[in-house]
């Protein structure tokens, strides 16, 4: 009886991790995987958009970090990931004066590598949708749009980020 309500736990065991391993945060359409570690990266700078009322941190692996910290950004280094996390602000409760963030938007990175990404400056783009983390576009193709977006700074490496100056 103990080896049958082993097993059984056993199997039951396998069949829950097996339910959970489908809530993993699915690739881009390009096929670029969401940076495991970007919770832990540090900031780079930080934006806000007045046309679309959202603010943004922008974070970066150590690369990007030793990069910005340095002033050596036009190019970027090899390696570089640039992550922005997008929220929709709100008048903060108790300072009204100030902006706080509200519904989590997005979480979109730049993967730095002239040759894999030769074709979109490069540059791999991708990005995840609410707090779900939904892969943006219908296909690889969506690639266009970032580009699209990015040409007016092509000669900053196709970044809009300026690093913040830190004392």
């Amino acid at each position: 009886m103990k080896l049958k309500t082993g097993i059984l736990s056993l199997t039951l065991a396998i069949m829950s991790q097996s339910l959970f391993a489908g809530e993993t945060i699915k690739p881009a359409p390009n096929g670029i995987t969401l940076p495991e570690a970007y919770k832990d990266w540090r900031v780079i700078s930080i934006s806000h958009r007045t046309d679309n009322n959202t603010m943004r941190t922008i974070l970066g692996n150590d690369i990007a970090i030793k990069a910005a910290r340095s002033g050596k950004t036009n190019p970027w280094p090899k390696g570089t990931i640039l992550g922005k996390l997008v929220w929709k602000q709100k008048a903060e409760e108790s300072w009204p004066t100030a902006i706080a963030p509200d519904k989590f938007v997005h979480a979109e990175f730049m993967f730095k590598d002239s040759k894999k990404y030769k074709a979109t400056g490069g540059w791999g783009y991708a990005r995840w949708l609410g707090l779900d983390q939904k892969p943006y576009g219908s296909d690889k193709n969506f690639t266009a749009e970032c580009v699209a977006c990015h040409t007016p700074v092509k000669d900053n490496d196709w970044v809009f980020t300026t690093p913040a100056k830190i004392p």
